[in-house]
């Protein structure tokens, strides 16, 4: 039988399927709405896989690390909406996915995304609605050191960093959470890239202060911003949130210590979210029901 375009919206509207897969659906039980809402919720892959273009931006970071500081874990969990990344779903399957990462060390998403892991998570988006993906996970160990970690309250900051030659898990959460709120680039000023170097000197070159000055004296300017961009940027270098007196470098080697490095997951960093034109989407859906009716 021909399937009406109203009968295509009401099935679209109550699974949030596409039209296609709606129409298709309908085609095969001649029309009977709850028919295809059964035999579609029997193919529980149709919904997980229609969410997959949609961008997950939103989500929350986590972190474990061993009782005896001796690695731990970093892993980001993205959803499409804030609301979700509340959802006590969607945090146990963040719960499980670091009990796994931790369990095997994983340093990639590819370490733990088995069958069992990808049917858990196309379950959960079939259930919530949105596109649900395991983005990073990123693995820290002490090698003779140790490791501290701090996750921010909302959830969508992580930083695990890892110490050596002395210190405390305390002193490493310390760090950690001056990192989490200060967010700088690199450990140590020589750390810095070159071409992050060179394209400050660029920047600086092109001020409005350094026109018409003798090359010497653009030189010794840029020496003296570049020097200063360097100590802004690395983590040694900073004032500690907690007390601004001292820098983060100085705390950490008043315990003897010194920091090998840093790991820090923010929420959704790096990635471009798609701009939807609703209006545009609704005219092509219009268009299409017409001229499938």
């Amino acid at each position: 039988m021909a399937v009406s375009a109203s009968l295509v919206k009401e099935l679209r509207e109550r699974t949030g399927l596409g039209m296609m897969e709606c129409k298709k659906a309908l085609a095969e039980t001649d029309g009977d709405i709850d028919a295809a809402i059964e035999n579609l919720r029997k193919a529980s892959g149709l919904k997980a896989a229609k969410k997959a273009d949609r961008t997950a931006a939103e989500g929350v970071v986590a972190a474990k690390v061993a009782d005896d500081g001796s690695y731990g874990v970093l892993v980001e969990v993205n959803s499409e909406t804030d609301f979700v990344a509340r959802d006590a779903g969607f945090l146990a399957f963040v719960d499980s996915v670091v009990e796994k990462a931790f369990a095997a060390k994983a340093a990639d998403v590819a370490a733990i995304n088995d069958e069992a892991m990808e049917s858990t998570r196309q379950a959960l988006v079939q259930k919530i609605g949105e596109n649900i993906g395991i983005r990073r996970i990123t693995l820290v160990e002490a090698d003779g050191g140790l490791v501290g970690a701090y996750v921010h309250s909302n959830n969508r900051i992580a930083v695990m960093v890892q110490l050596a030659n002395g210190g405390s898990v305390e002193l490493a959460k310390d760090v950690a959470m001056h990192i989490a709120a200060v967010n700088p680039q690199v450990v140590n000023p020589e750390d810095m890239p070159e071409d992050v170097v060179n394209k400050e000197k660029d920047i600086i070159k092109a001020q409005p202060d350094m026109e018409g000055k003798p090359e010497q004296i653009v030189e010794k300017m840029m020496t003296g911003r570049i020097n200063k961009f360097l100590k802004e940027n690395s983590l040694v270098e900073q004032p500690f949130v907690k007390d601004p007196e001292v820098t983060v470098g100085a705390l950490v080697k008043k315990e003897g210590a010194s920091v090998v490095s840093f790991s820090r997951f923010e929420v959704g960093e790096g990635i471009e979210k798609k701009e939807e034109d609703f209006a545009a989407e609704v005219a092509a859906q219009v268009a299409a029901s017409k001229g499938n009716a």
